[in-house]
């Protein structure tokens, strides 16, 4: 029943915003009730989730995603990200322009979550899709498969570590096997599947980041326009060495662990981008004011679908859909590797979050490791690399992809839900390759 529910309300979120064509937060919401009121909820425990969803969603995001929005412009509106894209091209040239998309994303995303790496990186996207006259999606997926893929397989990020320690696996090996694992997969989602996709059009919302194209006098230095672009990168890697390497009671670490928080980190550089990228540069503080909400306007609904859409996961969670579908699953004979990745894969589906996939598929697959000799290291990889499978509209990241780059929700589903199914199927092969060598 649990499943036929499941079933029934993605389809009537389906029909709601592409038949219907309504607006997405609203379909996210009556969804969320359609499925709370026939998984049994009480009334007030469905608003009680509704709104736990939006808060928790926006509470961990909103700040990121605002203080993101503004640094992205104006990055964009000082001709800093122009000036970046400048330098990539003719360091790579255009031919193999994806490859530099793909090698930021990668290396941004090691230290820094996906939804503060995706919101730096976007105003980027479009100022090299610009300047190349390359296709945004095409650029655009290279850059998310990068930043997708550290949040699935890489410590220091929340879904690999809280594994981990669950399997009480070695953080050190599992970073490394990691990158071994993360490499086919960077290939096929991030340069090779990006061809297919090349005439889909991308339609962002207009005033969100600026579309000018400057000359070469107008653009601050490359120095300061990457040194601006990388604040929070910085900050958040010192943040994370420190957790490593120095004790809990460290006041530095604790120091590194406030300015690296992404929310202060994004601030921090705001305020930077603000005083070297407008002030320093002739810019009257009110003309970057003006510019900014103009932004934030832009990114409003952005902020709301995606709320929206951790209200739809948290009814999910709350109504015990996720639980269901994982007791199918606990008497299986297959190996600890692929069963704890098609568990990853089932809860991914039924409840959207990619983290709470891993831990429930962790805990339940736990037991099984002990006795079947596979490295626990490996467990954490396959587990990560299910719970990145088939994202789809329950999962905030589907929405973020979806009304940045302005695309129906069909050409979501052919961009980025294959380009995440794609990431979870090369990384459990990944993973099975390796694990003759390692198991």
């Amino acid at each position: 029943m649990s499943l036929l529910i499941l079933v029934a309300g993605i389809l009537l979120l389906l029909f709601l915003i592409a038949v219907l064509k309504l607006n997405a937060f609203i379909a996210l919401i009556i969804a969320s009730l359609f499925v709370g009121i026939f998984k049994g909820m009480l009334f007030p425990d469905i608003i009680n989730s509704i709104q736990t969803g939006i808060g928790s969603t926006l509470g961990s995001l909103v700040l990121i995603i605002a203080f993101g929005v503004l640094l992205g412009n104006i990055l964009s509106d000082s001709g800093a990200a122009q000036r970046i894209s400048w330098v990539m091209i003719r360091f790579f040239g255009v031919k193999y322009i994806k490859w530099a998309m793909l090698l930021t994303g990668f290396a941004v995303g090691i230290s820094m979550f996906y939804n503060a790496g995706f919101v730096i990186l976007i105003p980027m996207v479009f100022a090299v899709a610009q300047s190349t006259k390359q296709p945004i999606i095409y650029l655009g997926i290279a850059t998310a498969s990068a930043l997708s893929i550290t949040h699935g397989f890489l410590p220091p990020h929340p879904g690999p570590t809280a594994i981990a320690v669950i399997f009480n696996a070695d953080i050190g090996k599992t970073l490394l096997y990691g990158f071994v694992v993360s490499i086919p997969a960077l290939l096929v989602a991030g340069i090779i599947f990006p061809e297919f996709i090349k005439k889909i059009v991308a339609n962002p919302p207009k005033g969100l980041f600026e579309s000018k194209t400057f000359s070469d006098a107008e653009m601050p230095s490359f120095g300061i326009s990457f040194l601006t672009a990388l604040i929070p990168v910085i900050l958040m890697a010192l943040a994370t060495v420190s957790e490593l390497i120095l004790t809990e009671e460290s006041s530095i670490r604790h120091l590194l662990g406030f300015f690296g928080n992404p929310t202060t980190a994004m601030l921090i550089a705001v305020l930077f981008a603000i005083v070297f990228l407008g002030i320093m540069r002739g810019r009257k503080m009110e003309d970057l004011m003006n510019k900014s909400s103009s932004a934030m306007s832009s990114a409003t609904m952005i902020i709301m679908i995606i709320a929206a859409g951790g209200a739809f996961k948290q009814v999910l969670i709350d109504s015990g859909i996720g639980t269901d579908m994982s007791v199918f699953f606990e008497a299986s004979t297959l190996s600890p590797l692929v069963l704890g990745w098609l568990i990853a894969t089932i809860i991914r589906i039924a409840l959207g979050s990619a983290t709470v996939a891993g831990l429930t598929a962790a805990g339940i697959v736990q037991p099984l490791v002990a006795s079947s000799g596979i490295s626990s290291e490996l467990m954490v990889l396959s587990i990560g690399a299910g719970s990145l499978m088939c994202s789809h509209v329950n999962d905030t990241g589907f929405w973020m992809f979806k009304e940045y780059f302005g695309i129906s929700l069909k050409d979501t589903f052919k961009t980025w839900t294959l380009m995440e199914t794609i990431i979870g199927i090369m990384g459990l092969i990944g993973v099975l390759v390796l694990n003759q060598f390692v198991g």
